[in-house]
């Protein structure tokens, strides 16, 4: 046979064994070897494979011909060139060798050469391509479609810009890509390429420019923008802008542009887009309400309910029962109602079950706290879901706390109706709330024994729901001073959620009125430790360190509070307070200041007032202190302190004719007390109207006839009219040896100016309290009030001020007298004779 060119020819002796004798060879080989068993060779009974019609066999591998040379003595070993001899593979003859073709061609070699690397191909010596070069120069249209691609990346940054919070950088962008966007304008009609302006891109930058200015509050810029937007015919689909336009007169509040605004993007929205076209329809039903005009926002409403209220939302549907409200239409209230229960949204089927998923989670809490995240994984979904369900049950109790009380003919029917629709829709959860709705609305009416039957109901229910109806169970049984009660449901409440900073503060608040003030003050700093801004519980935190007379805890528990609330009349009082005790007048005039004259405080608290005339009495301005004491009386003409204070104030300025309505005022307020007739009686004789004198001294015997005092004053005013006094003297004398015996019989009781039947005759007796002796008034000379009136009148000024009485020595007086004027209190009269109590 012809052999191949390039071939070489097998001389005569050369042989090589045949395949069949090759394959058995490596079958026993792989068989031996490797426990290997092939199947399909020729000569095999089991052969799968028939090779008699494929005319060129597969050539033998190097393991074959290297087997081959080993079996066949010498036969092989000459057998490095590329082909075999003329009887090889190619033919049918299985006992003929066909040639073998070489590998060589391919690169490959048995043993490579040491640090060469792999290069078949000879590409290695070649060396490095040369990098692509850059155009020198580039053609007009290149260069304007270069500018298009940066016009594209500020519009693109300026909205991303946007999305992050930083507006003001954004609006920047966009200037930057309008200025950059009419430079390939004037440089396309510069060129005659006016064919290729592209006008998609300056719509895009218009309309980026004019939501950029929206989002900025420059809303007369974006109003004409999108006005060059909306009149432009190139732009099909501009007129839906209008939208926008709309929410900015919307803002303005030019509800009648914003609504003309909605209705002509109304017109240019296809009705196969019924989600935009419903969303247009609420905002002018949102138009129409801030109009006043319920009826026009009614049939806005409304509208949404086409198609079974499939773009019906929770907003919509809680104004809509807003307008039904202020029409005062019940039954559409109640429709109205019941439609918002059927509101279905996306994420919100399973609300009751979401709720009761955060309860145990609340639960556990202190437990799993870090773990909870990781194993629920509250992607943005959830955390949207969450806010969804919390958005539409804020709607809910909103809508049926506003209907409950005036939907049916009593309010208490209204809330069961709600109370047993929540539930039937499967809202129990809020049905609940409800039940403490109403709870409350019967602790507003002040029946307290229905508001406790409703929330005992609820000892049998989850324990979250029980916890908050113990919460106020507990602060009903407190106000009506059931203190065991309150702290046992307060304990119930606590068991239940411990993070309950209120339940704490109930706590606290049983603790406190059972004497146990250190511990109070632990449950009311762990109230805090809960909830940091309780502000319950600083302020009762702050009033037990002053019970326990730490003042300065108590001054920064108030500072803290002041600090949150700001001009809450209750702390400044206290801070006030707080520092007068401490005797920083300075500092508590300062906040009694701005308690009486900031916008938000109290101008006509009389006890304010009070305060404040006190601290300048204080500090020795008797003007001040006279101008806030009268003021404190015409808001409150009943406090004793401030009518005794300006009596005497009168009195010491010789202004008897003004000191008697306040001495009059006083007996009416303290009809038993006979010494504020008495004194009004001294005002008339200092006056010189002894008629009017004698005539009160009279009734004030007739009503009180054992008052040695009264019989005194009569003595003294019928000698100096010169009518006869010795019924007088003799009943005088008659009561001052009953006075003796009783200081024989018991010197230390202190009723010596009393009869033994005249029980509403003036407290303490003559000579004690005015140390005056007896027989006094038989030398004729005239009464006079006393020198310390003032002082004692000062001394029940005082009294009030202090919160717990105490016993000891006496308090200290507002303004001590000057020694030069004990003499002129009363004029030139001697002051023996007829001095009056206080």
């Amino acid at each position: 046979s012809e052999s191949l060119p390039g071939e070489s020819r097998l001389g005569p002796g050369t042989s090589m064994m045949s395949f069949t004798e090759t394959s058995q060879l490596l079958q026993k080989e792989l068989m031996n070897d490797y426990s290997y068993r092939v199947d399909g060779i020729p000569g095999m009974q089991d052969s799968q494979y028939d090779f008699n019609h494929v005319q060129s066999q597969p050539p033998p591998s190097a393991y074959m011909q290297r087997t081959a040379a080993g079996v066949g003595g010498g036969r092989m070993s000459a057998m490095p060139q590329s082909r075999g001899g003329h009887t090889g593979f190619g033919t049918r003859n299985t006992e003929t060798a066909r040639p073998m073709t070489s590998n060589r061609a391919a690169g490959y070699t048995a043993a490579g050469k040491q640090g060469k690397a792999f290069d078949p191909l000879g590409q290695g010596d070649k060396g490095n391509a040369k990098q692509l070069e850059k155009k020198t120069e580039l053609s007009p249209e290149e260069k304007l479609r270069e500018m298009e691609k940066d016009i594209h990346r500020l519009v693109e940054e300026s909205a991303i810009t946007r999305e992050q919070g930083h507006l003001r950088e954004a609006l920047e962008k966009a200037k930057e890509a309008g200025k950059k966007e009419r430079q390939l304008c004037r440089l396309r009609e510069q060129q005659n390429l006016l064919d290729q302006l592209n006008v998609d891109l300056t719509y895009a930058v218009c309309l980026n420019l004019a939501i950029q200015h929206q989002a900025n509050d420059n809303d007369n810029e974006a109003l004409t923008i999108y006005t060059q937007i909306v009149k432009n015919k190139q732009y099909p689909f501009s007129g839906r802008f209008r939208v926008n336009m709309g929410n900015i007169y919307f803002k303005q509040e030019k509800w009648t542009a914003a609504i003309k605004m909605y209705r002509m993007a109304l017109d240019q929205i296809p009705n196969n887009v019924q989600a935009i076209r419903f969303k247009i329809m609420r905002n002018i039903g949102h138009a129409f309400f801030k109009m006043h005009q319920f009826h026009d926002a009614v049939d806005s409403y409304e509208n949404l309910l086409m198609q079974s209220a499939q773009h019906l939302d929770f907003m919509t549907g809680f104004n809509l029962i807003l307008c039904y409200y202020a029409l005062g239409d019940k039954d559409k209230m109640k429709s109205g109602f019941l439609k918002l229960l059927n509101i279905e949204q996306v994420g919100l089927e399973d609300f009751d079950e979401e709720e009761e998923i955060e309860l145990n989670q609340v639960e556990q809490k202190q437990d799993a706290s870090g773990a909870r995240a990781q194993l629920e994984g509250d992607d943005a979904l959830r955390e949207d879901i969450k806010r969804r369900q919390r958005e539409a049950a804020r709607f809910i109790v909103n809508a049926a706390n506003l209907i409950a009380p005036g939907m049916e003919k009593t309010p208490v029917q209204g809330y069961d109706w709600i109370i047993d629709s929540l539930n039937h829709h499967g809202f129990p959860r809020i049905g609940s709330e409800m039940e403490i709705a109403k709870s409350s609305f019967f602790l507003r009416r002040k029946e307290f024994d229905q508001a406790i039957s409703v929330l005992k109901k609820f000892e049998r229910k989850e324990p979250s729901l029980m916890a908050c109806a113990a919460t106020n169970l507990s602060f009903l049984y407190f106000l009506e001073a059931e203190h065991a009660n309150a702290e046992k449901y307060a304990d119930i409440a606590v068991k239940a959620d411990r993070y309950n900073a209120r339940a704490l503060v109930n706590k606290g608040n049983c603790m406190f009125m059972n004497d146990e003030f250190e511990r109070a003050k632990e449950v009311y700093l762990e109230a805090i430790g809960v909830s940091a801004d309780c502000l319950e519980a600083i302020y009762n935190l702050g009033l037990v360190n002053m019970h326990i007379g730490k003042y300065q805890e108590a001054l920064l528990a108030f500072d803290k509070l002041h600090s949150i609330t700001h001009v809450n009349c209750e702390v400044m009082w206290q801070l006030g307070d707080i520092h007068e005790k401490l005797g920083n007048h300075s500092k508590a005039h300062e906040w009694f200041s701005l308690l009486v004259t900031s916008p938000k405080g109290r101008p006509t608290d009389p006890g304010v007032l009070a305060r404040l005339a006190n601290l300048f009495n204080k500090a020795g301005d008797e003007t001040q202190a006279f101008h806030y004491h009268l003021e404190s009386y015409r808001y409150w003409p009943v406090d004793m302190n401030v009518i005794t204070w300006l009596g005497i104030y009168y009195v010491k300025q010789e202004m008897y004719e003004a000191a008697i309505p306040f001495f009059a005022r006083a007996s009416q307020i303290e009809p038993n007390e006979v010494k504020w007739r008495l004194m009004v009686a001294s005002c008339y004789r200092r006056m010189g109207a002894y008629p009017a004198a004698l005539k009160l001294y009279e009734d004030i015997h007739h009503s009180h006839p054992n008052d040695i005092e009264c019989v005194r004053y009569l003595i003294t005013i019928c000698k100096e009219m010169k009518q006869k006094y010795d019924h007088y003297a003799a009943h005088l004398r008659k009561l001052e040896r009953l006075q003796e015996a009783q200081n024989a019989q018991g010197h230390d009781d202190g009723d010596v100016g009393q009869g033994e039947d005249s029980p509403d005759s003036a407290g303490p007796g003559i000579n004690q309290m005015f140390k005056m002796p007896p027989g006094r008034f038989e030398n004729g000379q005239e009464d006079e009030m006393p020198n310390d009136l003032g002082q004692r009148s000062v001394e029940l000024y005082e009294a009030e001020e202090a919160e717990l009485p105490t016993k000891g020595p006496p308090k200290r007086r507002l303004a001590a007298p000057k020694a030069s004027d004990e003499d002129d209190d009363w004029g030139n009269d001697e002051l023996d004779d007829g001095l009056l109590p206080m």
